[in-house]
């Protein structure tokens, strides 16, 4: 092989490799990016129901979930609720985006009212689908969830759904709700 073809093919691998970690750069800014919009998405969402903003919250549900709950069923059973809590803050752990499916794995903190005053957290995994160029969060309940991951169900398999873990602050230390209501409960009279 001559010098020319040998430089030729070196020039050559060397713009093949550019431009791969030019499109390896493009698909990892492109991942950020959808996964910033997830962020993006839930932040938004929780910022409405902290916010009580419940009909705006409605419009980032996805269709199928609007179609089964009228606006005015979610409205008004949010609003039964207002007074039991107060919303803190959102924490964002894992997001894993696939195509138009996304999870996102979050702590919501919250100040209980009623039925007694405590501090609590529910750590919850959040489903998005991705409807008209836009990231819509699912309301958690296993009939949102189940069509979407039965229509995908390698995402399905990759991100199983969680039961939501509910949590209250006793004495400076996080405690499963189910533990704590039982330390409440008084013995049963024999």
């Amino acid at each position: 092989m001559s010098k020319h073809n040998f430089s030729m093919r070196v020039a050559y691998a060397l713009a093949v490799a550019l431009i791969l970690s030019g499109a390896n750069s493009f698909s990892a800014r492109a991942a950020a990016s959808a996964e910033g919009d997830v962020r993006d998405a839930v932040t938004q969402a929780f910022q409405h129901l902290r916010a009580g903003e419940y009909d705006a919250l409605y419009e980032v549900l996805p269709s199928a979930s609007q179609r089964r709950l009228p606006r005015d069923r979610f409205v008004q059973g949010l609003k039964r609720t207002r007074n039991l809590y107060e919303l803190d803050r959102l924490e964002i752990g894992g997001v894993h985006v696939a195509g138009e499916l996304a999870i996102v794995d979050s702590v919501i903190y919250a100040h209980a009212h009623a039925p007694f005053e405590a501090e609590g957290k529910i750590v919850a995994r959040q489903y998005l689908v991705r409807e008209d160029g836009r990231w819509r969060v699912t309301t958690g309940d296993r009939a949102s969830i189940n069509p979407l991951l039965a229509a995908n169900p390698k995402f399905a398999k990759q991100y199983p759904p969680t039961a939501p873990r509910i949590y209250l602050k006793r004495d400076g230390k996080w405690v499963d709700v189910n533990t704590a209501l039982k330390g409440m409960r008084r013995p049963a009279k024999k």
